[in-house]
């Protein structure tokens, strides 16, 4: 029997150890960003029975190796100053691939951008999405490694179109100061430079208004330093109602030419919207001083990266000078039934076993994956207080099996001494 409390005492010193070790990993990543702590699970071992009556007298054989389960529950979320921090909200992992090409999951989301624009986990493995192509980031695709632009020049956009929504003023008398208007339109050439176009205003009868579309004549070849060059005039009609007639609707918007720039960009061929898109007219004539109350022309400078970022829903941003953001990637989120299942790595990575259900990657905040909230991290779920506890009971449990071991050898001893 001696020899059985042997056996027992030290399979549970064993396991103790075990548990101990598990609360000393778990401890050390008290401050580790995305770490999930584990349980410690103890199971006996088959017992033997004693004496004559079946199952009258039974003895165990002690304690297994304990089973050591990841919990993966939500950690708290904590705000951050990096632009390409991200954290999961809910279920699901960002997806790696490491340097052989292998798949990796993680929650933590302290990202990096390398020189060529890689996006990369903190311990330098490829994080996986989508990445802009021909200006589109398709999600539907396969994922692979993203890659953000660094350093790039945006190109200029020539103005194609603009509108103004206003009202010009119907109280006004004809020749007095009120029945003058003009309003400054900033447009863009194809290479990127600015020119003003004056939209000016005069009245000339009730409800009738003449209009003419200037540029700077310093602007044109053909035109005089300090003198407008007029590109085209009309006539807007309006009904009783205050509502633009004349042009109607369905004579399309007013062409506006400049050719011969002094800068030699493309000449400028640009439409002035007089309707929106449902043909609602976008210029009235009311009893109110005249004023624009909406200017919008496409087209844009060229413009140089300023940053880029991630933002809510794993979107990547990159903003350009101009105040542009356009989305260049988009991180992908893999969901997976029994996450306990998976095997740590290091690095805060994970990676599938036999038992592991096939991942679904999709799009975050889809098919039952999380949110991705950006400029947050997800704190390690370690509770110091939870940890100490065990591992008191750790320790008294060694000291108890200790003693153990101690009794029994004192035992052993005093059975080899009878026959002595």
């Amino acid at each position: 029997m001696p020899f059985t409390s042997f056996s027992s005492a030290l399979s549970a010193l064993n396991a103790n150890t075990t548990a101990i070790d598990v609360v000393g990993n778990n401890l050390a990543n008290l401050s580790t960003t995305g770490f999930k702590a584990s349980t410690v699970s103890f199971q006996d071992l088959v017992t033997q029975s004693l004496g004559a009556g079946l199952g009258e007298t039974q003895v165990g054989f002690g304690t297994g190796l304990p089973l050591t389960t990841r919990q993966f529950t939500q950690g708290a979320l904590q705000s951050t100053s990096g632009v390409d921090d991200a954290a999961i909200q809910g279920d699901g992992f960002f997806v790696l691939s490491d340097s052989t090409g292998a798949q990796l999951f993680t929650r933590a989301g302290n990202f990096q951008v390398d020189a060529q624009g890689h996006l990369l986990s903190a311990s330098g493995d490829a994080v996986q999405g989508w990445t802009q192509i021909n200006g589109q980031v398709n999600t539907n695709g396969p994922i692979g490694n993203i890659t953000v632009p660094v350093g790039t020049l945006q190109p200029p956009v020539a103005t194609t179109q603009f509108s103004l929504d206003m009202n010009l003023n119907a109280a006004a008398v004809v020749g007095s100061a009120d029945a003058t208007f003009s309003y400054p339109v900033q447009v863009v050439d194809s290479l990127g430079t600015s020119h003003v176009l004056t939209v000016s205003f005069d009245k000339t009868a009730g409800g009738t208004w003449d209009y003419s579309v200037s540029i700077p004549g310093e602007d044109l070849t053909s035109g005089t330093p300090g003198t407008p060059t007029v590109l085209t005039t009309g006539t807007l009609n309006f009904d009783s109602s205050g509502l633009l007639t004349t042009p109607d609707a369905a004579s399309g918007p007013v062409a506006i030419s400049a050719t011969g720039l002094t800068d030699g960009a493309a000449d400028l061929n640009i439409n002035w919207n007089l309707y929106d898109s449902n043909q609602a007219p976008r210029l009235t004539q009311f009893a109110q001083i005249s004023a624009v109350a909406a200017n919008d022309p496409d087209g844009r400078p060229a413009a140089q990266l300023v940053r880029v970022g991630l933002s809510n829903g794993g979107q990547i941003l990159a903003q350009y000078s101009n105040g542009q953001q356009v989305m260049v990637g988009q991180l992908a989120l893999a969901s997976i039934r029994n996450p306990e299942s998976l095997i740590a790595v290091g690095n805060n990575n994970y990676q599938t076993s036999s038992l592991t259900a096939s991942p679904a990657i999709g799009v975050p905040d889809t098919g039952g994956r999380g949110k991705v909230l950006g400029g947050q991290l997800e704190a390690s779920t370690v509770d110091i207080a939870t940890e100490f506890t065990d591992m008191i009971v750790y320790q008294r449990g060694y000291e108890a099996n200790a003693k153990v071991v101690n009794t029994a050898d004192q035992l052993s001893q005093d059975t080899i001494n009878l026959i002595r």
